[in-house]
């Protein structure tokens, strides 16, 4: 979406959130921002602090990697790509109760799938990452 910018594609986030408290107009993609973020109260603060650094070795959470892990997930949902991964999230939907608990599951699937590609310099494995998805409905 922002390719490997970091301060671009957190800029992005915080002017998207602030256009929303302005009550300003917003452009599809900003709606779609908001929303996630809208969704994560817990990360309202990170939106402005942008230099911020975010270490999993501390089990720190990026809010930043997670609200697009689910942006990137909406987009898949929506475009249906790959191929039977709306299908997998009305079932999910129907075992997890909303959808945000349902994209939830769905992301740790998302983002597994881009560290491997990115850990083994590859595209990444849609077999692979769809029949991590199907599995998430042997529960």
């Amino acid at each position: 979406m922002f390719g490997n910018d970091r301060n671009q594609l957190r800029q992005m986030y915080k002017s998207a959130w602030d256009k929303l408290q302005q009550q300003q107009v917003l452009t599809p993609l900003e709606i779609q921002i908001t929303d996630v973020i809208k969704e994560h109260p817990e990360y309202h603060d990170f939106v402005n602090q942008l230099d911020k650094d975010f270490l999993p070795e501390l089990g720190q959470t990026n809010p930043f990697l997670h609200m697009g892990l689910h942006l990137g997930l909406r987009e898949q949902l929506a475009t249906n790509r790959p191929t039977g991964i709306t299908e997998i999230y009305k079932q999910l939907l129907k075992i997890k109760g909303s959808g945000h608990d349902a994209e939830h599951s769905m992301i740790e699937c998302l983002a597994e799938a881009m560290w491997s590609a990115q850990t083994n310099n590859t595209q990444p494995d849609e077999s692979r990452y769809l029949q991590s998805l199907k599995e998430l409905l042997n529960v």
